[in-house]
């Protein structure tokens, strides 16, 4: 496969510690020499999740992936639950800001030159998802994802005993004048449409939040509701771990076609072999248009390269997520460390890394928090499966009802992986969708 995530085999651990017998349990469709039930492509977050909801139903699971269990994109993220950010990108000031960042090679958003012509289709459908007649949809849509998300992590993180990562600490954005707070107030308004709080702040309200801030920062805006986790990596693993509990495997393989037939669906991995399955779920972020293709749908899927550095926890005392949105980067205290990142390229999944990138939000970071140490940092770079309209592909293939697709939620797989697992277990499952899932139809394009 190609795709994000680490497992150590297909073993499921039990209260001894070993798979349990089966003479105590109904043999799986793949022991009976019928294939999997129901095998899903990404070892990442969305498809962890996924599995997981699947499992709990009672209903044989199979992950697939080239590397391992959230080994990959899903590994590095910021970290945030962010069920506040409900504005889809195209109406965040990208658009406004685009001419000035991407002057700068090394600043919020870079286009290598050389992958312009290719970006160009996409770029087009983005423009056109920050018209206004499309806002007031694509903003519903989004916050009602939103909602069952964090409805949908609760509940996911009580059953599998994860409670104790969850990080409620809130976020603060940062302007560095007048002008940047009162563009923001917009944006502001319409998350209160929604029911989510929040509260402007400035002078010593603003330094009680974070204490050491430099001075050209004038105001900032607190979320209380914002929540973070310990660390996405060990967070994803653990959920895996319950997963397996539930009879959920493992096997690590690169699929590289798929093929829809009439009682089910085939997987051909990269050695040539191929393995049946009943139900498909295609959860591999940036990879997942390929696989898509192989159907006959065409999804306008493109990659955000983000960058990081991960700095000893030591480096500096942040309280909170620090969100600075003008310069397009976050800074996430972590159990693991201090995570320095974000930034937007759109170079594909080819190109290799551009450290540069990361090595220049270090440095911003230096100037926004005086006496931050930046030795010992780890740099870091993922693929953000992205889609013009900034909503997730949630939905059944062109070709067999048995096909589901998961991808494309860019910024937000951490926060949208439990409400999107209930959706496609409701999907494969044959049940009423919680929500209206047209906007996030395959179909849209």
């Amino acid at each position: 496969m190609r795709g994000s995530a680490d497992v150590q085999g297909n073993s499921r651990p039990t209260e001894a510690g070993r798979r349990p017998s089966s003479a105590l349990r109904a043999p799986s469709p793949r022991e009976r020499g019928e294939g999997e039930d129901i095998a899903v492509i990404g070892g990442g977050i969305i498809g962890i999740c996924a599995a997981a909801y699947l499992a709990e139903a009672g209903r044989n699971v199979t992950i697939f992936d080239r590397t391992g269990i959230c080994e990959e994109t899903s590994s590095g993220n910021a970290a945030a639950f962010a069920f506040s950010d409900v504005l889809p990108l195209a109406h965040k000031g990208m658009i406004r800001q685009l001419p000035r960042w991407l002057a700068d090679p090394l600043g919020p958003l870079s286009i290598p030159p050389a992958y312009l012509p290719t970006l160009l289709p996409w770029l087009a459908r983005f423009w056109r998802a920050g018209r206004s007649d499309r806002y007031e949809a694509s903003l519903a849509a989004q916050a009602g994802l939103m909602r069952l998300a964090e409805a949908e992590w609760a509940g996911l993180m009580t059953r599998s005993g994860t409670t104790d990562m969850l990080r409620e600490d809130g976020s603060l954005e940062l302007y560095e004048s007048e002008a940047e707070f009162r563009a923001s107030l917009p944006g502001w308004a319409a998350r209160q449409r929604f029911g989510i709080g929040f509260n402007h702040v400035e002078g010593d309200a603003l330094a009680a939040l974070q204490p050491g801030l430099s001075p050209r920062f004038v105001k900032g805006t607190f979320v209380p509701g914002w929540k973070t986790v310990a660390d996405p990596k060990l967070l994803g693993k653990a959920v895996w771990a319950y997963a397996e509990t539930k009879d959920a495997c493992f096997e690590k393989a690169r699929i590289d076609h798929i093929e829809a037939g009439q009682d089910g669906v085939t997987l051909t991995l990269a050695d040539g072999s191929a393995r049946q399955a009943r139900h498909l779920v295609v959860a591999v972020g940036a990879w997942s248009h390929l696989l898509a293709k192989d159907l006959g749908d065409r999804i306008p899927l493109e990659t955000e390269r983000g960058y990081n550095t991960t700095l000893p926890k030591s480096a500096f005392d942040v309280k909170r997520m620090l969100i600075f949105s003008g310069h397009g980067f976050v800074v996430t205290p972590l159990e693991t460390g201090l995570r320095v990142g974000g930034a937007v390229e759109l170079g594909g999944i080819e190109r290799p890394p551009n450290y540069n990138r990361s090595k220049a939000l270090l440095r911003k970071a230096q100037n926004f928090l005086p006496g931050l140490d930046p030795s010992g940092g780890r740099e870091w770079m993922g693929f953000r499966p992205s889609l013009p309209d900034s909503l997730p592909v949630i939905g059944r293939a062109s070709q067999g009802g048995n096909i589901v697709y998961a991808f494309g939620h860019g910024h937000l797989g951490l926060t949208q992986a439990a409400a999107t697992a209930r959706l496609i277990r409701e999907l494969v499952l044959g049940q009423n969708p919680a929500l209206d899932l047209s906007s996030f139809s395959p179909n849209r394009f």
